[in-house]
């Protein structure tokens, strides 16, 4: 660990081998359509109904502060990305900042937040699909919905979807790109039609009492309630602008685009949440969706509207695939960059003839498909949300650090009110991080332990030899 100080230095793009490069091939559209197609997905259609258990009525001010503190990040990760224009994302802001073992911390988180944030996107689609496929008579068999810790076998269908996505990487990068984008508008016209429809029913008594449950975490570990519990698991259901900035070298002009994606993608999406989940609170008792696998298309049903119960649950079935696209190319990205850095094996950040990095492809498709399998989404979620609040607050942290270390350099995106904007991130994220359940906690430290045994072993040496050999 003798070089765990030792900064990143930039590698011009024409400099790096090209079986190491990845091509030029999105538009700010595609950037845009990304971080909305990761954002809106399995958040606000199947962590609505967690969100009220934990909060109440008071969920929608779980909504407003998480997406506050997203939004916050979201800036310093814009000014980031312009700066550095490279895959990598956190990690690499990290690596160019601060150094080697922080930058393999948030690459470590980073692996965490990706793999889990498909996984649990995998297991929202299963409990849609399942759901759709009951109400045409074709009900799937309850042990192949449910992996062993939820009272089944195996979660067959989350695994299924994991693969079709990992083909379409696979098969190229702005032909996903393209095909998402179309995605996401079904998707957006689907939760505007659950506005519509719902609207009518809000009634105000359905918001007494508004806060049951109090603001602060309270109650016994492992049920952990109020608004900052609610806001700490259904943060989740915001972040995904972050993909967009590990698409950064592949972006046609990074100095434009970047900024478009990720700062138009978050107010595209907070606005939609905040009245998705006021309408949701409005028109149906929470405590009738509350911990609900699809509670939208619950509350549709139980508001007599089937056939729009129906349209959303075949939306979702559709659209949802969307978020795990993005996630998973951001997954991929994170391993690709980490690999080529030597402190994953090297032979992994290879593209193929379609320039598509086709073994880390595979290789994060088989991790999180084991893990989508296995586990259900509650659990897959809050800890997915430990590794994003960790990597969120080293961006901002890398952002003040270059506006004292270099405050004349050139920011092609500048953040407004940058000190504001950086400690309200930390001090932001440091909060929901405490308000997490005491066992996600416990598991991300586990996490981060092992991480660090590993980096000791394997990838200080290799990174150093990596090095040595550039």
């Amino acid at each position: 660990m003798k070089n765990w100080n030792v900064r990143k230095t930039m590698v011009a793009r024409e400099d790096m081998p090209e079986e190491h490069r990845l091509p030029q091939s999105l538009s700010w559209p595609h950037l845009v359509a990304l971080g909305v197609g990761a954002i809106v997905g399995t958040g606000i259609l199947t962590l609505t109904g967690v969100g009220a258990a934990k909060a109440g009525p008071a969920v929608i001010l779980s909504f407003a502060i998480a997406g506050i503190i997203c939004a916050f990040a979201a800036l310093a990760y814009a000014e980031m990305a312009t700066m550095y224009q490279a895959s990598g994302s956190a990690y690499t802001y990290s690596y160019i900042v601060f150094g080697e073992l922080i930058a393999w911390i948030v690459g470590w988180s980073l692996i965490l937040e990706y793999s889990l944030v498909v996984s649990a996107v995998a297991v929202g689609w299963s409990a849609y699909a399942a759901g759709f496929m009951a109400s045409i008579g074709a009900a799937l068999p309850p042990d192949l919905v449910a992996g062993p810790v939820a009272g089944g076998i195996l979660n067959l269908p989350a695994m299924v979807i994991i693969a079709v996505v990992a083909g379409m990487l696979i098969y190229g990068t702005r032909e996903s790109a393209n095909l998402n984008a179309i995605l996401v508008a079904v998707k957006l016209v689907a939760l505007a039609m659950f506005i519509v429809v719902a609207l009518p029913a809000f009634n105000p008594d359905n918001l007494t009492p508004f806060m049951p449950h109090g603001f602060p975490k309270s109650g016994a570990a492992g049920s952990e309630v109020g608004v900052m519990a609610a806001a700490a698991i259904i943060f989740f259901a915001f972040y995904g602008f972050d993909a967009i900035a590990t698409a950064a070298e592949e972006a046609k002009d990074p100095d434009r685009d970047l900024a478009i994606g990720i700062v138009g993608s978050m107010i595209v999406c907070v606005a939609l949440y905040m009245a998705v989940a006021a309408v949701a609170v409005g028109a149906l008792v929470y405590t009738r969706f509350a911990d609900s696998a699809e509670p939208l298309a619950l509350i549709l049903r139980e508001l007599g509207h089937g056939w729009a119960a129906q349209i959303l649950g075949v939306s979702a079935v559709i659209t949802l695939p969307t978020v795990i696209l993005a996630f998973f190319f951001g997954q991929s990205r994170i391993f690709f960059t980490m690999a080529r850095d030597g402190l994953l094996p090297t032979g992994l950040a290879r593209v193929s003839r379609r320039k598509t990095p086709v073994r880390i492809t595979i290789f994060t498709g088989i991790v999180v498909a084991v893990i989508a399998g296995l586990f259900p989404l509650a659990d897959i979620a809050a800890l997915a949300n430990a590794g994003t609040l960790t990597a969120f607050v080293a961006v901002a942290a890398a952002m003040l650090e270059m506006r004292r270390r270099e405050p004349n350099a050139e920011r092609r995106f500048s953040t407004p009110l940058p000190w504001v904007v950086g400690i309200g991130a930390i001090v932001g994220c440091a909060y929901l991080f405490w308000s997490l359940p005491v066992k996600t906690q416990t598991y991300f430290l586990i996490w981060n332990v092992a991480g660090l045994v590993l980096y000791w072993l394997y990838g200080s040496p290799r990174a150093e030899k990596a090095r040595a050999g550039a």
